[in-house]
């Protein structure tokens, strides 16, 4: 009886809270729709080769850098106006910033894509490039939906919508790896999954359309025109950061060790990522009423945030090294093992990001853009020296994964920093 006493007054204690149960909403769904990828990864890992996941790796990496910028980030100005209306018309204007960049983005490929994957090393993904506009677009459109749907407070939809993202997308690529279609069937389930959750939060925002009008647009345009000035730019160099870890590897490495590294990646990732997702956008709701109304709970709420956050991260961490060791070989079969150790020094560089990265969204809410952009070109500048120092003196890849685990802890270590100063310089 002591013990369920406890179990029981934690569990009053944590959903008297309205940030925790949103929270758990979002964390809810975000963990099926996680488990979903981690669960069948056995069955991909028999089915596909490290050089189909390789060539899978620089699609996603060329379609993540394009999305970031899709929307001219006007997806973020959401959460901002009082006005539903004035919100919805925000939408629209990401949207048809959406429409725009894909389209250019298609010229670009239609042109140059052959030469794009010759220069990348990545011949094996073929005509599938043709594919990462549709992507594009897509993964734009799920972002408008994803903060809008946040707007509205459906949280439930939300996580449903990713879990029907995982699933599809699972169904399509196991179903069509025992058809042997190799790197086409990770990049089909990629936009299949895409397709289904987009469906998903669309409904819910339907009966909001006929809010929307050319002069709210063009106002809405207007009134959030830093968002694509200052942000766009910042965001287009922070996703080529986070990415041009797997052209580089590709190019100097082969297009299997990217394989192998992709895959631990995407597994080391996932754990991180269903958490912090689910925090950062529940996070930013709440912290940016709280930065209107009273700066020092702002404040307060950032600190207490990131604190939980290093607990949490230092805890999950531990346990996932210690599985992996033990684990992965059995698991994910023997022609992975040199994924192993990749994974490991991996989540010993997560453990910052995980801290940093869900409160991130902080400088938006401050309006602190600019520190965003500097951080931003820092990151950007560092790793391309690391990149060049690596290609110059002719450094092995195991020692590359070292060296990435100190570029990784300096450069958010210094994210930490900017983040606290917007709201103490907020303050003065």
């Amino acid at each position: 009886m002591g013990f369920m006493n406890i179990v029981n007054s934690l569990k009053d204690r944590v959903l008297k809270s309205e940030f925790n149960k949103s929270v758990l909403v979002l964390a809810g769904g975000t963990a099926v729709a996680q488990a979903v990828p981690i669960l069948i990864s056995p069955i991909l890992t028999r089915l596909y080769t490290p050089e189909d996941f390789g060539a899978f790796a620089i699609f996603m990496s060329i379609t993540s850098i394009i999305s970031v910028i899709a929307c001219g980030k006007y997806e973020l100005a959401i959460m901002l106006p009082e006005k539903d209306e004035d919100a919805i018309n925000v939408a629209a204007v990401a949207f048809l910033f959406n429409v725009f960049v894909s389209g250019l983005f298609f010229l670009f490929i239609l042109f140059f894509g052959d030469w794009l994957l010759d220069v990348l090393n990545a011949k094996n993904l073929g005509w599938l490039i043709y594919l990462a506009p549709l992507s594009v677009f897509l993964l734009g459109t799920f972002s408008i939906l994803n903060y809008t749907n946040n707007r509205f407070k459906l949280y439930k939809d939300i996580s449903k919508a990713n879990i029907y993202k995982s699933l599809a997308g699972a169904v399509v690529q196991i179903g069509m790896g025992f058809l042997k279609y190799k790197t086409t069937g990770l990049v089909f389930g990629y936009i299949a999954s895409q397709l289904f959750s987009n469906f998903k939060l669309f409904k819910n925002i339907s009966k909001y359309f006929s809010s929307i009008n050319y002069l709210y647009i063009k106002t809405m345009f207007h009134k959030y025109k830093n968002f694509p000035i200052y942000y766009v730019p910042g965001a287009l160099i922070d996703t080529i950061s986070s990415n041009i870890h797997f052209f580089f590897i590709s190019f100097y490495f082969g297009i299997k060790v990217t394989g192998l590294y992709f895959f631990a990646y995407k597994i080391v990732s996932a754990p991180f990522s269903l958490i912090a997702s689910a925090i950062s956008q529940v996070f930013f709701r709440e912290f940016s009423f709280l930065f209107q109304k009273d700066l020092v709970s702002a404040r307060n709420f950032l600190k207490k945030t990131a604190l939980n956050l290093l607990i949490l991260s230092i805890s999950v961490n531990f346990a996932l090294i210690v599985l992996i060791y033990v684990f992965w070989s059995f698991i994910f079969g023997l022609k992975w093992e040199d994924s192993k150790s990749i994974a490991i020094i991996l989540l010993i560089s997560y453990l910052i990001r995980f801290i940093v990265s869900p409160i991130s969204v902080a400088l938006v809410s401050s309006n602190k853009l600019n520190y965003l952009l500097q951080w931003q070109i820092l990151y950007f500048a560092v790793e391309v020296i690391f990149f060049a120092v690596i290609y110059i003196f002719h450094i092995s890849f195991q020692d590359f994964l070292l060296y990435l685990i100190f570029v990784e802890w300096f450069i958010y270590s210094v994210y930490l920093i900017f983040i606290f100063k917007s709201v103490e310089i907020k303050k003065r």
